[in-house]
């Protein structure tokens, strides 16, 4: 249990030092316990939690709503005597991340609030395999600038841009490979920053981050269920294939930042040449391109459905061809994702983004793969399931990602504000 202390007078530096961070250590504290909290805590609830005084935590919390960090809750019906005491919750009407997302065949943009709920989502579909990526981040620039708009007009203040991307990301941001777009080391923030809301960092962190989409998709499936897995694989299912490892929690990024590529598996050594210069990959038998051209469909036929809608629906109606096509491909991927579980020892497998909609096919089958593959499966099986954000998930958890470093560092958020508003001269 993280213990803090409380913070004492002192004049010297080095105690004027510790007494800022002891602060700031508190600030996180009491927030994330008000965070987490399964019901509105009191400032008596949250001092009898954290072992801090009544005065401290008060103190606390006056800077947490002063900040619009946290706001107080309508008391609860209380039967006994004495007055009911107020609870605190996450405010709705303060800071807010900004999620953006570029793939193979569709733009997004997100903003959730402090407290996670979704204020702004939009899809933008196109094939942006002929677009350069200085017009294709122009476009998503443009769903940018509309939800930072809807954003402020709910009266949010953005705190920060993630943008998640199919690909491989380097430092600064760079994307150094994204194979299914044609991307080769492009400069993203460079590109895309000019096309963005101006919006200050905050304790540090740029206005603008860039990862990987398919671990800001796990991301985003660890905060939608409370009592989800601790540790899982998410896999999301787009044209190209990616994964997110949650292990105990927290995201596996590998040594250089670059794991979860579990698209570029092989499954046949000899098989299909793939983008990405190798043969025989995952995504040449189970990315959505593959199952279309499986299912007897092209681009060409999708003119309002996205792939996995059309594909869902004839599947729904039995399409024999579809359906061969969904077994051929699930049976591709529950070997690939035997591997990762035999590897990994993980319990717990989510389908993600486009995989989502055609769980109902795909998850028997993986089922199967694993069962057959997986050397522990007969005394520990493990659970094959949709994503409960299904496509959305990336976009999301890249909003979602600006919010949850507030919740961990709210002083910087705290600073970042008594900075603006000294600007402003108030």
């Amino acid at each position: 249990m993280w213990q803090c202390q409380e913070v004492s007078r002192v004049s010297s530096p080095v105690g004027a030092a510790r007494q800022s961070s002891l602060r700031e250590l508190n600030l996180a504290l009491v927030l994330g316990r008000i965070a987490a909290a399964g019901r509105p805590p009191s400032r008596a609830d949250l001092a009898a939690e954290t072992g801090l005084t009544r005065a401290t935590v008060s103190a606390v919390v006056d800077d947490l709503i002063g900040g619009r960090l946290v706001t107080e809750a309508d008391p609860a019906p209380r039967t006994g005597a004495g007055r009911p005491a107020r609870g605190l919750v996450l405010a709705g009407d303060g800071p807010a991340g900004l999620g953006l997302e570029v793939n193979v065949d569709y733009l997004a943009a997100c903003v959730v609030d402090l407290a996670g709920r979704v204020r702004h989502h939009t899809v933008r579909r196109a094939d942006l395999r002929p677009a350069t990526p200085a017009d294709a981040l122009a476009r998503l620039g443009d769903l940018a600038g509309r939800a930072e708009a809807d954003a402020r007009r709910q009266g949010l203040t953005l705190a920060g841009t993630v943008l998640g991307v199919p690909g491989l990301v380097g430092d600064g941001g760079r994307v150094r490979l994204a194979p299914n777009l044609g991307w080769r080391d492009v400069d993203v923030p460079a590109l895309l920053r000019r096309h963005l809301p101006a919006l200050p960092p905050v304790a540090g962190t740029p206005a603008l981050t860039v990862e990987n989409e398919a671990n800001l998709a796990a991301l985003g499936e660890l905060d939608a269920g409370p009592d989800g897995p601790a540790s899982f694989l998410h896999i999301s299912g787009e044209v190209g294939i990616g994964a997110g490892i949650v292990l105990d929690g927290a995201l596996y990024r590998g040594a250089r930042g670059w794991s979860g590529e579990i698209g570029h598996l092989p499954i046949q050594p000899d098989g299909p040449s793939c983008r990405c210069g190798g043969r025989g990959c995952l995504e040449q038998y189970a990315g959505q391109e593959a199952i279309l051209t499986a299912a007897g469909l092209t681009w060409a036929d999708l003119p309002a459905d996205t792939a996995a809608t059309r594909l869902a629906d004839l599947a729904a109606a039995g399409d024999p061809t579809t359906l061969g096509a969904l077994h051929d491909a699930g049976t591709a991927l529950g070997v690939a994702v035997a591997s990762v579980v035999n590897l990994l020892d993980l319990d717990t497998v989510v389908l993600g983004g486009g995989y989502a909609p055609l769980a109902p096919w795909l998850v028997p089958t993986v089922r199967d793969q694993i069962s057959r593959r997986v050397l522990t499966a007969a005394w520990s099986p493990v659970t094959v399931r949709p994503a409960l954000l299904g496509p959305e998930a990336a976009v999301v958890g890249a909003a979602g990602s600006v919010v949850r470093r507030i919740v961990a560092e709210p002083s910087g958020w705290l600073s970042s504000r008594r900075a603006s508003w000294m600007g402003e001269g108030r």
